[in-house]
């Protein structure tokens, strides 16, 4: 990084956000703020803290592995999601807890949560208890199912908001059964539209002086996204739910197998599809009717695949590549493994991808995600490992508070930090 690039400032510096987020929604959200220059502060539990710090795999002593936690581990999870934040810990079931908690949250602008449903109001944290401390407060939400839930008694989990969204039924092949998504989807997605709604409201808060309850759902999230590829028409017109590497409107669209891996292939247009049908020594296909347009491409896509692989079948990836992509401007790539995209040094030279680190000894063998946002006049980026538990207490109640080290090492002798 240059020296200008280090020295430009951060979006959100100034911003103050407290974290009372666990697992991996609320966190993927408030490590995004910490990227973009907020100050977050994260509150544990003196006991355990986050639950994604009892996540395997671990690093420890003996490198990384799966075994249960011995002492000095530490998961590979919180070293990625906690990055850039700075870690204290708080007893909210405790009156003198609370306390802390109103009084750092008088001079906070975000209080960011993920916990499970009614348990900020069981803590005496909610909405209109921490707005009526600090009526400019932010107060994100994000939950599983709604709040109040949709599906009462219903966890949310990943895979299950996958499975109420629609989201599985349009992942796999047609003759197959649904299919997750290899990465926690709706875990991610969440807080990329909470991040969004927070942004809006404090921009908003700079016209009415006020903060307000921006709130999100998972479920919501993914299956707002559904219809923009309209299954519910194509499923009434005769396709099927699941196409696999294919598309239910455009073809030639897919993952075609090559004589040493495979590629992805998309060349909906006429152009590139005439492009392909040269390339494979049939020009006067663009002439079937079968295959003259975009509409009957998409309805005859098997038979065009087929046409297709045993083209691709009898060559290299790279001959394919160099074939579509080099001579003809055929968008065709090579289908990487995930060790080969962690391992692209263009992506890691972007800041999209780093090196996670363990803040007692530094880079681990590890790949974690970067900030992959760009921006002409501001500095973005997690440059800061994840801290241990209460690392920050004496720094935030010291500097933030004004407590002196009495006051602390009686409220260490309580537990309440």
């Amino acid at each position: 990084m240059s020296e200008s690039t280090t020295q430009r400032a951060q979006p959100l510096s100034g911003l103050r956000v407290l974290d009372l987020t666990v697992a991996l929604a609320g966190p993927y959200g408030t490590l995004l703020l910490a990227g973009l220059g907020a100050e977050v502060i994260k509150i544990e539990s003196p006991v355990g803290g986050d639950i994604a710090r009892f996540n395997p795999p671990f690093h420890g002593r003996g490198g990384i592995h799966f075994d249960a936690v011995s002492e000095g581990d530490i998961s590979l999870s919180i070293l990625a999601r906690a990055r850039q934040k700075k870690s204290i810990t708080l007893d909210l079931k405790s009156p003198e807890g609370r306390a802390l908690f109103f009084r750092l949250a008088e001079d906070a602008d975000v209080v960011f949560e993920n916990l499970s449903d009614g348990t900020v109001q069981r803590l005496g944290v909610d909405y209109e208890s921490v707005r009526a401390a600090n009526p400019r407060i932010v107060y994100c939400s994000v939950n599983g199912l709604g709040a109040p839930s949709m599906y009462p008694g219903v966890k949310a989990m990943d895979i299950t908001v996958q499975a109420l969204s629609g989201l599985m039924d349009t992942t796999g092949f047609a003759d197959g059964p649904p299919i997750r998504t290899g990465v926690a989807i709706s875990d991610m997605l969440a807080p990329l539209y909470a991040v969004i709604g927070l942004q809006s409201a404090l921009l908003q808060r700079t016209v009415t002086g006020e903060g307000q309850h921006v709130q999100v759902s998972m479920l919501e999230c993914v299956t707002s996204l559904l219809p923009f590829e309209h299954p519910d028409v194509l499923q009434r017109h005769g396709f099927p739910a699941r196409s696999g590497n294919s598309h239910s409107r455009l073809a030639p669209f897919g993952v075609y197998p090559t004589s040493d891996g495979y590629v992805s292939i998309a060349a909906a247009s006429d152009t590139w599809a005439r492009s392909i049908f040269e390339a494979i020594g049939l020009p006067d296909l663009i002439d079937d009717e079968r295959f003259a347009g975009r509409g009957p491409r998409a309805v005859n896509a098997a038979v065009l695949d087929e046409l297709i692989e045993a083209w691709t079948r009898g060559h290299t990836s790279a001959e394919v590549i160099e074939e579509l992509n080099v001579r003809r401007g055929v968008p065709c790539v090579p289908v990487r493994t995930a060790l080969e995209a962690l391992a692209d040094p263009a992506l890691f030279e972007r800041g999209a991808l780093q090196r996670l680190e363990d803040p007692r000894v530094g880079p681990i063998d590890a790949v974690a995600g970067g900030i992959p946002i760009h921006m002409s006049g501001s500095r973005v980026g997690l440059d800061q490992p994840a801290a241990e538990l209460g690392t920050h207490n004496d720094e935030v109640y010291r500097d933030l508070l004004g407590l002196d080290a009495d006051e602390l090492e009686a409220l260490k002798v309580k537990r309440v930090i």
